[in-house]
């Protein structure tokens, strides 16, 4: 590694907002070091996805983590005993991996420690989004301070930040953004439950989110439906 280039660490699910945020983190220069995680959820073609988009970015390194949270369950993305659903629900839906998002940016913590990052960087978004409680505002800042008390660079006064450059943002400006900065979403799934060949269901909440982002971003949409 170069002494003084920017390092950041950059969580890539392999999904439309994640996509987004890798190519924000390049563009603002950052040496790019992308963490994906096989977490046991239902749609392994998401991680294709991932490999795929950090490859088109050109990322300093991209690992594949393994973790077994299927073996909680509690969500429909983990525990096949729960159906994905086909309707926007009231308070959090069943699609919610419970702590996710706390377990996800604690190991991208422990890789920004080994490499000295300055940045994490994670495509959550408090707009358009599921109503998932480690996807808000509140959450980001306090895992923030929590990283600065528990790492040897917040105690020696040179902090990590996390980075959320889409929290504010709807989906359509989202895509709108990605499209500036050459972000193929043809690369890209957001279904909860794809198939096997990564052909989005076209039913479930994220994939009409995502459809309804790019009907007003006023941009095709690339996905492949079954």
């Amino acid at each position: 590694m170069k002494q003084n280039e920017k390092r950041a660490v950059v969580l890539l699910s392999g999904g439309l907002d994640s996509a987004t945020a890798l190519a924000i983190a390049a563009d603002q220069g950052y040496s790019c070091h992308v963490l994906s995680f096989d977490y046991g959820q239902r749609s392994q073609t998401e991680l294709n996805a991932a490999r795929a988009v950090a490859a088109r970015v050109g990322v300093s390194e991209h690992r594949v983590l393994r973790l077994h949270l299927e073996d909680f369950g509690g969500s429909a993305l983990t525990d096949t005993d729960i159906d994905v659903p086909k309707d926007q629900a009231e308070g959090i839906p069943v699609t919610y991996v419970p702590a996710r998002n706390t377990v996800f940016l604690s190991l991208a913590l422990g890789w920004a420690e080994v490499l000295d990052a300055d940045a994490i960087f994670i495509g959550v978004n408090a707009v358009d989004y599921s109503g998932y409680p480690d996807c808000r505002p509140e959450f980001i800042d306090a895992f923030e301070r929590m990283a600065n008390l528990a790492t040897r660079r917040g105690v020696e006064g040179n902090p990590v930040r996390i980075e959320a450059p889409l929290m504010y943002m709807t989906k359509a400006d989202i895509i709108r953004r990605g499209i500036e900065l050459g972000v193929d979403y043809s690369l890209t799934l957001s279904c909860y439950q794809a198939d096997s060949e990564g052909r989005a269901c076209g039913r479930c909440d994220s994939c009409r989110l995502r459809a309804k982002g790019f009907e007003e971003a006023g941009v095709a949409d690339p996905t492949r439906y079954i």
